[in-house]
């Protein structure tokens, strides 16, 4: 096992904040100078993206010619705070954990950024659009790239105000804007979470960075480690969309399509998975929490899977589809170390097929006059070719076919839960025959079969802007798995504890039986909505529990209602109620009080003469009373 030193950044590590400056400045210089970049504003946003994945770009090829053991460099930046029990400086930290995530973001983020160009064309506010985009893309870097918990929080936040200002991004139709405030508010939710995590590691160890957490986590209490374990695991839940904090992501499909692709597939949504790999040594230390962990994603994963069965929007078959997949990456971190490299290898291939996937659904709803209802295409292959192939090759990604990047990636994580437990396993199995199924359906209902497009459409294929990406993440769909699969457990084993596992081009037995599921799964679809099939204009009603129960999102939504927003509510009305008949009550009866008392106490200031006298006559009668009682006495 290598032991991981973490050196000083010297050289071309030193400019290593420009990847989070250069997007950041971009996004100001787009909101602040207005309508003056109307017209030529979103390549600077796109200039922007590309110079912080070169500079990623560097700092890789940096980190690989460099030994395995000193591929962690600490960027020191400023102390942000300093009290007399501890200073926390701000700091990044490049080491391979984070050098990964950051070439995704800059380079898929770039890939979309470019999409969004022509998808975005004839918007009025594209400007706008592209500020929100690199802000996002600055406060996800800030995330990956901190060297400490509470540095990351401030990326967790931001990510959170990009991801509410994008969904909700046309606020002029009131389901959008319900669902940016339904994604910030449940997202706040998961971020109690994090807020107590950090604040018990300052308790604990005086100190939040990512060394002094890790160096402590093994001497911690087990009620602590127990805590902080659960705490994270409720931030990344929320981040994540995993049960029971999932509810938000369908929604958030109001979004432009671009916003589905970044956030809520390649980046923002895999900000979970990363927080808990990076946290490691807390879970190793707490194996309630990791326990945890598996139960979340195994449930997840199913979840996701059953919902995406059962959707007739093309962009929430893919919602339900990520849901399921990072459920996959949260099952293999909580595995420990056999699944760290697993769940992060799995997570960049997912980030090229569901980008490319989602692009190519909004380049389907570009040709389709922005219908999202699979019930009106079919038969789009013969007039969308790029599109269709760039989509097939995200399509046999996820479901697994041999040789394609979910192959690779998602097998290995259905063997480690084997190896973990046989229940955990089987259920790992069944989500991938699921996902064959539903992602064969949603082929067949969008591309094969009769035409079903409403009266004046007439579907047609996107401009290059938009193509061109397409074609690119769908390359990266096809080979991603094969570039990583003999490498990354090497490449992260340092910055993990993770010990690399043997892996081969053979399917194991294992892996046997996952292609026999998957080839189930697609021909159980073949079968109801293949060939010569008819497919209803609308959705039959059924009285099956599965489908009504993926048709409502299982229930999702009732369950928060009945178990936290009615309560929430009662709740504010009684204090509303006590507020108005105590409080309120108190203070306008003492009001009242005082009122009365002056006006009686007015009334004896009545400005006649013999009044006052009469009263000075009885002030000095009861002053002499008293006199002579006292002498008496």
């Amino acid at each position: 096992m290598i032991t991981l030193t973490t050196v000083a950044a010297t050289g071309l590590f030193s400019y290593s904040w420009l990847m989070i400056a250069l997007p950041a400045l971009a996004a100001a210089i787009l909101l602040v100078f207005g309508r003056i970049l109307d017209a030529s504003g979103h390549w600077l946003a796109v200039a922007a993206v590309a110079a912080s994945f070169v500079v990623a770009l560097v700092l890789f090829i940096q980190l690989l010619g460099a030994d395995p053991e000193a591929r962690s460099v600490a960027v020191p930046l400023y102390e942000w705070i300093h009290t007399p029990s501890w200073t926390i400086a701000a700091g990044l930290q490049i080491d391979q954990l984070s050098i990964l995530f950051a070439l995704l973001i800059t380079g898929v983020g770039g890939v979309i950024h470019v999409y969004s160009v022509g998808y975005m064309a004839h918007d009025e506010r594209r400007r706008r659009f592209f500020a929100y985009l690199n802000l996002f893309i600055a406060a996800m870097l800030t995330l990956v790239l901190a060297d400490n918990y509470l540095v990351l929080f401030v990326g967790w936040e931001g990510v959170g105000l990009a991801s509410y200002l994008l969904i909700g991004f046309w606020q002029h139709k009131p389901s959008a804007a319900a669902a940016a405030k339904k994604a910030f508010v449940m997202n706040r939710v998961g971020d109690l979470g994090m807020t107590f995590a950090v604040m018990a590691m300052l308790a604990l160890f005086g100190s939040s960075a990512f060394a002094d957490v890790n160096a402590g986590a093994a001497k911690l209490d087990p009620f602590w480690a127990t805590a902080i374990g659960l705490f994270l695991l409720l931030g990344a839940c929320g981040k994540s969309a995993q049960v029971p904090l999932q509810a938000w992501l369908l929604d958030a499909m109001e979004g432009p399509t671009p916003v589905s692709a970044l956030i809520h597939a390649a980046t923002m949504v895999t900000a979970g998975v990363y927080l808990v790999v990076r946290s490691h040594a807390i879970f190793e230390a707490a194996p309630i929490a990791a326990t945890a962990v598996v139960i979340v994603g195994t449930v997840t994963l199913l979840v996701g899977a059953w919902i995406g069965t059962s959707k007739d929007d093309i962009k929430k078959v893919l919602a339900g589809s990520t849901m399921s997949q990072i459920g996959y990456m949260m099952l293999a971190a909580g595995i420990g170390p056999a699944g760290y490299a697993f769940a992060i290898f799995h997570l960049l291939t997912h980030g090229f097929f569901k980008a490319n996937m989602f692009l190519g659904a909004g380049s389907v709803m570009h040709a389709m006059d922005d219908d999202v209802n699979m019930r009106n295409y079919g038969a789009l292959a013969k007039v969308m070719r790029v599109t269709f192939l760039t989509f097939a090759a995200g399509y046999l990604a996820i479901i697994g076919f041999p040789g394609f990047a979910g192959y690779f990636s998602k097998d290995h994580i259905i063997e480690a839960a084997f190896d973990l437990n046989v229940w955990v396993g089987l259920c790992a199995l069944i989500g991938a025959g699921i996902t064959a199924f539903y992602m064969t359906r949603l082929m067949l209902m969008t591309f094969f079969g009769e035409k079903r497009w409403q009266p004046g459409v007439h579907p047609h294929e996107s401009p290059w802007v938009m193509t061109v990406p397409l074609i690119i993440l769908a390359f990266f769909s096809v080979i991603g798995g094969v570039l990583m699969n003999f490498w990354i457990q090497d490449w992260l084993e340092p910055a993990t504890g993770a010990h690399v596992h043997e892996v081969s081009l053979v399917p194991s037995l294992i892996g046997w039986a996952t292609l026999a599921v998957v080839a189930a799964g697609i021909a159980i679809a073949w079968f109801v909505f293949g060939g010569t099939k008819k497919i209803p204009a609308t959705a039959p009603a059924s009285r099956n529990f599965f489908t009504v129960m993926g048709r409502n999102d299982l229930f999702g939504d009732a369950v928060n209602d009945t178990l936290v927003v009615a309560p929430t509510m009662a709740a504010s009305r009684g204090l509303v109620a006590a507020d108005r008949t105590l409080w309120d009550g108190a203070a306008n009866g003492l009001g009242v009080l005082t009122s009365g008392v002056s006006d009686r106490l007015r009334r004896l200031q009545n400005g006649q003469v013999r009044s006052y006298a009469l009263t000075m006559t009885a002030g000095v009668v009861l002053v002499g009373l008293v006199v002579v009682l006292v002498q008496l006495g």
